[in-house]
């Protein structure tokens, strides 16, 4: 098998690990192999178990996980929406970041969130509008990996979705919860698009179950079967304009924007951690940064010695993941306008320092950030946290692998509707303010063309002769990074099967305040409460991890969060 080579920057104390590319053999003729689906839905599964049955490879199966994801998670994801996809092709060793985050229209300004007497908008106001709707990108950017390596016809990976558009599906349980009410701090019957979709006619929403049809879903799959283009010129790109258009609180999205989008291939983030290495999606994404600081932060401890049923395994844990957040909103934004000290970040020798604050026997009394290679600490963040999003994983018979991070923002991103899709609130991702109180710029900031920044998390690991290890990631807001971390310590130094790591507690510690799921030890709780921490304990949490991982044999096992509806399958 080809192993990938990696190419190198070295820094003044260590070594950052960038782009991943063949090392220019010629690999030998490999037997078909076992291969995985793992997603938040049994529809999106099999789509995709059925695009490899067909002979298609990992990008293929991507396409039709997504398209019918689009359909049957409507509130997580969709062809009005944006997405990471991290992909390993086996064959050449090459590892290539697609970046179809959704883009500012160009009418944008720093003052976007802001109202006439300069004060932040407030939740409602931001994402139910169409400031809020940035360019989707999913669309784009699976073209792309498409061009690069798909097998399949483009228009396969749209087939499932939309047979299951026109015959139609039930409506499940969590989606049936959402529709009802759930969705956070905005009702769905606010618009007419939505309102006439999932409820009834005495305005009763649709339960779980409920055979759930939708036509124009499936027209708008046709046509982009016929041309991805579709999405970003013409009727639907004008149905967009329209409902971004649309009182109350229009936004500035235009058709030019639309057609000038571009998806963008990018190198990956790796790093090594122990006998492994980590790669994943460089910014607007904060992931690949801010797991890699989080290993980073704790390889100087023998994680494996406290494992998931000890006090000290999870204060080191907390301790790593407020120091890694606290760097994170202060430094990663919008690489293409604004300076990332990546490389300082993620330094051998800035991480030594910064994990001194994990070496305690108290709470560290707020967590602060550092100052990577000696730069000025930019404005204070002021982004809101939307918890939306799916994830998915693909491993095909040829070893390729997709790890894809996908979504609308928040629970139904805008509310708002074209071609029987929801369109994203991605822009809200940006900080609400575009300088803190004392004036300073804040990186993150909204501008005509920026991408806002990501949590998402796409990861895949290798073990250190270039072998495929494993791949993770989960929906989730800013906790995508922590759900993502846990998974790789549970998974690496715990010892534990993907099943086992996705139902960890989920430890969120992004701040002063440390979020802990139902189910953690009590005994463990009241010793971090002890320690000084402030816990906000005994809550639910909405991961929806997905993990496929390769075993010394060659065979794979798979994990779906049960706090979603997800399953991981073979073909």
């Amino acid at each position: 098998m080809l192993r990938f080579l990696f190419a190198t920057t070295a820094l003044a104390g260590g070594l950052i690990l960038a782009s991943c590319s063949g090392a220019g053999e010629t690999a030998p003729e490999a037997q078909p192999g076992p291969a995985m689906v793992a997603a938040a839905n049994p529809h999106a599964v099999e789509a995709g178990l059925e695009a490899l049955r067909a002979g298609g490879d990992a990008i293929d199966a991507a396409i039709a996980v997504q398209s019918v994801l689009g359909l049957v998670e409507p509130q997580s994801s969709g062809l009005g929406g944006g997405a990471f996809l991290l992909y390993y092709d086996a064959q050449s060793g090459d590892l290539t970041v697609y970046d179809g985050r959704e883009t500012a229209p160009a009418s944008a300004t720093p003052e976007l969130f802001l109202d006439e007497t300069g004060q932040p908008l407030g939740f409602a106001e931001s994402v139910f509008s169409g400031h809020s709707v940035g360019v989707p990108g999913a669309v784009a950017m699976l073209a792309l990996a498409h061009a690069d390596h798909g097998v399949l016809d483009w228009a396969d990976g749209f087939a499932a979705a939309t047979g299951l558009a026109e015959s139609g599906f039930e409506i499940s349980p969590r989606l049936a919860g959402l529709i009802a009410g759930t969705a956070p701090r905005g009702p769905l019957d606010e618009w007419p698009a939505s309102r006439d979709y999932f409820f009834a006619d005495d305005g009763t929403p649709l339960p779980a179950g409920h055979l759930l049809r939708n036509p124009a879903y499936a027209e708008t799959t046709r046509a982009l079967s016929a041309d991805w283009h579709a999405l970003y010129e013409g009727p639907i790109a004008a149905a967009i304009v329209d409902a971004v258009q649309a009182e109350p609180r229009p936004g500035g999205l235009t058709l030019t924007d639309l057609a000038a989008y571009q998806a963008i291939r990018r190198d990956a983030i790796c790093r090594d951690y122990r006998e492994w290495t980590v790669c994943g999606a460089p910014p607007p994404a904060s992931g690949g940064i801010s797991v890699n600081e989080i290993l980073g932060l704790l390889e100087p401890y023998d994680m494996a010695a406290t494992g998931p049923d000890t006090l000290e395994g999870w204060r080191r844990f907390i301790e790593a993941s407020r120091l890694a957040y606290s760097d994170r909103d202060a430094y990663v934004a919008d690489a293409d306008f604004v300076t990332v000290p990546v490389a300082g970040l993620l330094d051998a020798d800035y991480l030594a320092e910064r994990a001194l604050g994990v070496d305690r026997t108290t709470a560290l009394p707020t967590s602060t950030p550092g100052i990577p290679d000696g730069i000025a600490v930019p404005g204070a963040d002021a982004t809101p946290d939307s918890p939306g999003t799916s994830h998915f994983v693909i491993v095909d018979s040829d070893g390729d692998v997709v790890s894809m991070t996908t979504t609308v923002e928040s629970v139904f991103g805008s509310h708002r509707m074209a071609g029987g899709f929801f369109l994203n609130n991605q822009l809200t991702d940006f900080s609400r303010t575009p300088t803190d109180a004392n004036g300073a710029p804040v990186p993150n900031a909204p501008e005509g063309g920026k991408r806002p920044r990501s949590s998402m998390s796409p990861t895949i690991v290798f073990d250190h002769d270039g072998e495929f290890v494993l791949a993770t990631g989960s929906p989730g807001g800013s906790s995508i990074i922590a759900y993502t971390a846990k998974t790789l310590i549970g998974m690496l130094d715990w010892g534990l099967t993907p099943q086992q790591a996705i139902e960890l507690p989920n430890v969120v510690a992004r701040g002063d305040i440390v979020r802990i799921e139902d189910g953690m030890d009590p005994a463990i709780v009241s010793g971090l409460a002890g320690l000084g921490f402030t816990l906000d304990a005994n809550r639910g949490e909405i991961s929806g991890l997905h993990i496929v991982r390769r075993l010394e044999d060659g065979t794979l096992i798979g994990g779906a969060d049960p706090r979603r509806e997800g399953q991981a399958r073979q073909p």
